[in-house]
C-alpha cells in the first residue's frame, strides 16, 4: 500500500510536469520521494513493499537524499517568468 501511494505521488508529479507546471511537479516529486524514505523508516518491512531493497538504513538515506536533491535543484533554478 505505501509503495502504491508512492507511485501514485510521482505520476502526479511527473503529470504536472507534462503541463508545464514542471517546478510544481518536481516539488512534488522530491516530497514523495523524501516522505518514503521517511515511510521506510518508521514502518515495519512488510508494510513498505518494494520500497524495502536494502537494509533499512540504506533505503532510508537513499530516498530521503534523493528526495532532498530533486528538491534542491528544482528550487535552484531561477525563474525566468512570462
Amino acid at each position: 500500500m505505501v509503495f502504491a501511494s508512492v507511485l501514485v505521488g510521482v505520476v502526479i508529479g511527473l503529470t504536472l510536469v507534462y503541463q508545464d507546471r514542471w517546478r510544481r511537479g518536481m516539488l512534488v516529486v522530491g516530497v514523495v520521494l523524501a516522505l518514503a524514505g521517511l515511510a521506510r523508516l518508521t514502518l515495519p518491512t512488510r508494510r513498505v513493499g518494494l520500497l524495502a531493497v536494502r537494509g533499512r538504513a540504506f533505503d532510508t538515506v537513499i530516498l530521503v537524499l534523493l528526495g532532498a536533491s530533486v528538491i534542491t535543484l528544482t528550487s535552484t533554478v531561477p525563474y525566468l517568468g512570462p
